[in-house]
């Protein structure tokens, strides 16, 4: 037996060193470019107690993650797979953090682009109020408008956020905009019929049930 190996390596399987060695690889490349376990969850779309057991070595990402790592961290599959390359660390460092860089501006360009669609909703929003306000004297009209302004906007960000940002998001997105929803459809009532239809709010409580089962199974598939 080689003295330099550690008996716990040397009596390990080959798929334990395997993933022992992607284990600490994914560990090293995510704390040298400064990213959190949370930070890489999100751009792989995954959680971070998934990351986490990545780097544990409890289990072992599969072919088509792997080829995302390393395609983040400007990096071949086989750098995941290989103990030694001490030659290409600082390539990949400095890769990485040029990377980080483009990145976090592209992150605020698209956080700007978002506010500034969002606000644009709320400009038009005012404009409606301001001639509501000058053709009809019913105050609920007024109020209408800006539940319609909360649904559109929160309709917009969930695109955005379904195309820019973390995807897990959505859930607490969809959930405000059943809520905002049937706000919208009792004030419709009220204005249609004059009738305060306050059990359409209950319609919410299965529909929110429904959201978090949905949030959890997606959960567990990602795991």
């Amino acid at each position: 037996m080689n003295p330099d190996i550690p008996v716990s390596q040397a009596s390990a399987t080959p798929q334990e060193n395997l993933r022992a060695v992607i284990a600490a690889n994914i560990t090293n490349l995510r704390k040298n470019s400064g990213m959190t376990q949370q930070d890489l969850a999100v751009r792989l779309n995954y959680t971070d107690k998934a990351i986490s057991k990545w780097e544990r070595g409890e289990s072992v990402p599969d072919i088509v993650i792997l080829k995302q790592i390393a395609d983040i961290f400007g990096i071949t599959v086989d750098y995941l797979l290989r103990e030694e390359h001490e030659i290409l660390q600082e390539s990949v460092n400095h890769s990485d953090e040029t990377e980080n860089a483009e990145n976090r501006h592209t992150v605020r360009t698209r956080g700007f682009v978002t506010g500034m669609s969002i606000l644009l909703v709320w400009l038009a929003a005012v404009m409606m109020f301001i001639v509501f306000d000058t053709m009809s004297a019913n105050p609920l009209f007024h109020w209408f408008v800006f539940a319609c302004a909360v649904c559109a906007s929160l309709i917009l960000w969930l695109v955005m956020n379904s195309i820019w940002f973390n995807r897990r998001r959505n859930y607490l997105i969809i959930s405000l905009l059943m809520w905002s929803f049937l706000i919208l459809l009792y004030m419709s009532v009220w204005l249609l019929t004059d009738r305060m239809l306050w059990l359409v709010f209950i319609l919410g409580i299965p529909g929110q049930a429904i959201i978090v089962m949905w949030s959890n199974l997606k959960q567990r598939d990602i795991r």
